[in-house]
């Protein structure tokens, strides 16, 4: 099978497809991407970078500006499109990352081809994580309120694209199945990209020892895990959280990996990070801060790590896209408290998986963290519920083939399938809501 994966970043959330089809001689793979690092490359894949047309003026009509930059993005597409079918290549499969812009022309430059897209996220202006702490009668919104409704209605418009010229689509989660409108959603599966668990995997004895940071000896060790430092994954509330479990259990560590980035919304207007902001709001006295352990962005090893030496791993999210970071650290088997938002009732019950806390009250977080750490029953009983729904439900070494044999049958153009369990939620798991028309 002659297939073209299509994302701005590589290798993303196409990964594990990419790596298994490189491996396949019966298979020929490119990979359409922006992404221009040499060193990352995958075996018996062909990494083929293409440019969008030119730069989106700063000037541009703000309502249009976002699909005028989704048109640019598309037109670089086609072109490389056109130059590989110059050279020969015409894919069965084309597999896209939906949303970027990056669909809008493929039909176009291969119609024999089959579509397949990738449907990570739809925006909704009314609900979700647009609409999940508004701010009261009179007051100014607060910093994450940074794209008004007309704005994210602009932001769907690739994506009603995609949706329409895909024969088969998939979305990770039913949570985010669920933001798209619902007439599509007959053509779309629900497959998560799955987790390595037996890589990330418990390891009773781990204790967190990096190359500048020795927490061996800590009893006590509350973790946090995130790519950017941001209000999206509940970084502010965490904050407050770990300086009241610092104040409060004086033989309590706390370690943070991740950036000071934005990965999700917009950076703060001032040129400042949210760690910056943070740590001088709370101003935590020498003691307490000589307990408090940023470890940045970690290599996978030393990821792993920390989430196998974790106490309590604490995981917040607004109503959004579940991170890849809360499958992992179920997978550790951490024990994790979590934020009470839709997508982790999906992945998540309370008491049996997680213990689960108000994204919006650190005092409710840090109670939450102290539960886990005084009940260590409780914590062991979590832990092992995590790890084994981790394997039931997202363990890649069964979510792998089914992926692949996806991909095959959107590729003979037999039309969409759903997979064994759609429509109907996981066991245990909590209803989603229903996307606005």
């Amino acid at each position: 099978m002659k297939v073209l994966l299509l994302h701005p970043n590589f290798p993303a959330q196409f990964r594990h497809v990419a790596a298994a089809l490189g491996r396949d001689p019966a298979h020929r793979v490119v990979f359409a991407t922006k992404n221009e690092r040499p060193e990352w490359n995958i075996p018996g894949v062909k990494k083929a970078l293409y440019r969008p047309e030119g730069e989106t003026p700063q000037d541009a009509y703000r309502l249009a500006a976002p699909f005028e930059t989704a048109l640019r993005e598309g037109e670089g597409v086609w072109r490389l499109c056109r130059e590989l079918r110059d050279q020969g290549f015409v894919p069965d499969l084309v597999y896209l990352h939906a949303g970027w812009g990056t669909g809008m022309y493929v039909r176009d430059a291969f119609p024999e081809a089959r579509l397949m897209g990738y449907f990570e996220w739809f925006y909704d202006p009314l609900g979700a994580d647009a609409n999940f702490d508004p701010p009261p009668p009179g007051q100014a919104p607060k910093p994450h309120w940074d794209k008004p409704p007309t704005v994210l209605r602009t932001r769907n418009m690739p994506i009603f694209n995609d949706l329409w010229v895909c024969g088969q689509g998939l979305s990770p989660t039913y949570w985010q199945r669920a933001q798209l409108p619902r007439e599509f959603w007959p053509k779309i599966a629900v497959l998560h990209d799955g987790v390595d668990c037996a890589y990330f995997r418990p390891d009773p004895g781990a204790k967190l020892v990096l190359p500048d940071l020795d927490l061996s000896g800590v009893e006590e060790l509350v973790t946090y895990a995130t790519r950017g430092m941001e209000p999206y994954r509940g970084f502010p509330q965490f904050m407050e959280a770990a300086a009241r479990v610092l104040r409060e259990r004086p033989q309590a560590h706390v370690a943070v990996a991740g950036s000071e980035r934005v990965c999700y919304g917009t950076p703060l207007p001032e040129g400042k990070t949210y760690k910056q902001i943070m740590l001088e709001r709370l101003d935590l006295p020498p003691e307490q801060s000589a307990r408090l352990h940023f470890v940045g962005s970690l290599p996978y090893g030393q990821y792993r790590q920390l989430l196998q030496a974790s106490t309590v791993h604490v995981y917040l999210t607004r109503p959004f896209v579940l991170s890849w970071s809360a499958v992992e650290a179920m997978a550790c088997g951490c024990c994790l408290v979590a934020s009470d938002t839709p997508p982790v009732r999906e992945a998540m019950v309370e008491g049996e998986s997680a213990l689960f806390c108000d994204f919006f009250d650190p005092a409710d977080i840090a109670r939450r963290i102290g539960e886990a750490l005084d009940d260590r029953e409780m914590a062991r009983r979590c832990r092992a519920g995590a790890r084994a729904v981790a394997q039931a439900r997202y363990d890649l070494a069964r979510l792998l083939p089914a992926h692949l044999g996806l991909m095959a049958h959107a590729a003979t153009g037999k039309g969409p399938v759903r997979l064994a369990g759609d429509p109907t939620l996981p066991p245990g798991a909590a209803p989603v809501n229903t996307p606005r028309a």
